[in-house]
């Protein structure tokens, strides 16, 4: 079984990076698995990926390199007994260290694994921002990789991509660096796929790095029941974009050069829709996914961004809900989470 552990901060489009390389792996003939880790309590990214032969896990409420070893272990050993894959796709949380994880993997006790060179992703668009906000973070996370991956250079122009692949080889000069836009599935995007066949030669040196602490990254989530019976793809595109700029507007208001991820997903009865945010100088994203939808609709959000506390974060997420469903209309009510009792809004 070969394990592809493929990182990168906050909002560098690991998810879209994984459907695309997860369906192509498919119709390649593999049988395909993936772990989503997401630091909240509430997965998101799990829901995005799962379908089209892709068997997804999802570990929550904590970073799979510092606090859960334990869960990854036992996730490993169910998918070897119940599914069998012969590719394994990790997806740490944004604020992991790849090769930390690589070498916790090497310790279990998990027979026949192998590993692709460990893969970080870089934002084309925003890597300066995220230097300045956590450059010690960053600059560990791209020194840990084999592969960096420049992703969404479709946002910049020659110039900016020509300047992330300079900052990018001065912190890792011995890193394969490959630029391509993960939505576009181009021969840039098929070069990756190819350098993912090869083998992992690298190995963590030093201490392991608490990487929570070092992010400087607050995060929040949550999961919400609805009861709305006119939710169609245009309202819920429009009720989306109005509620990431409003959260962008408070977050601003604390931090305004915050990075990091605001992301959620909203389940209706027709499919599922995909939105997010990744900086306070970007754009909501709506993304319409080829998912089928069912009886239940719900609302996931999972909100980790830079140098905001966690209770204002939480505060600002819960109020901005509470505005923007309010305004629409829409009955809904927060799923407990852990011990907590279900919150009626």
């Amino acid at each position: 079984m070969k394990v592809m552990i493929i990182g990168g901060f906050l909002g560098s489009g690991k998810t879209t990076t994984l459907r695309s390389l997860g369906r192509h792996l498919v119709e390649k003939g593999h049988k395909i698995a993936i772990i989503v880790n997401e630091i909240g309590e509430v997965g998101v990214d799990g829901e995005t990926i799962s379908g089209s032969g892709l068997v997804t896990k999802e570990l929550t409420s904590g970073c799979i390199c510092c606090t859960l070893r334990i869960s990854m272990e036992y996730t490993l050993q169910t998918l070897v007994e119940e599914y069998n894959p012969d590719i394994v796709i990790i997806e740490p949380t944004g604020i992991a260290f790849p090769m930390q994880i690589k070498e916790h993997i090497e310790l279990m006790d998990v027979e026949d694994l192998s590993f692709s060179p460990v893969v970080s992703l870089v934002d084309a668009s925003r890597i300066n921002m995220e230097i300045s906000q956590v450059p010690v973070f960053i600059a560990n996370q791209i020194k840990e990789s084999e592969i960096v991956c420049i992703n969404k250079i479709d946002l910049v122009d020659a110039q900016t991509v020509a300047s992330v692949i300079r900052t990018v080889m001065q912190l890792n000069p011995d890193a394969l660096v490959i630029e391509f836009s993960a939505k576009k599935m181009d021969d840039k995007f098929r070069m990756f796929i190819d350098l993912l066949a090869g083998e992992s030669e690298a190995e963590h040196t030093g201490a392991d790095l608490n990487s929570i602490e070092m992010s400087g990254v607050g995060s929040y989530s949550g999961e919400y029941s609805l009861q709305a019976d006119n939710l169609h793809s245009d309202r819920i595109t429009s009720m989306l974009v109005h509620l990431l700029e409003e959260i962008k507007s408070r977050l601003k208001e604390i931090n305004p050069e915050f990075i990091g991820h605001v992301k959620m997903t909203l389940k209706f009865r027709e499919g599922l829709i995909k939105a997010n945010l990744t900086s306070v100088h970007g754009e909501p994203f709506v993304e319409i996914l080829d998912e089928t939808g069912n009886d239940e609709q719900h609302l996931k959000l999972l909100s980790a961004v830079t140098l905001v506390p966690r209770d204002k974060l939480a505060e600002i997420i819960e109020s901005s809900i509470s505005k923007v469903l309010g305004n629409e209309g829409i009955n809904f009510e927060k799923k407990a989470q852990q011990g907590q009792k279900p919150i009626n809004l």
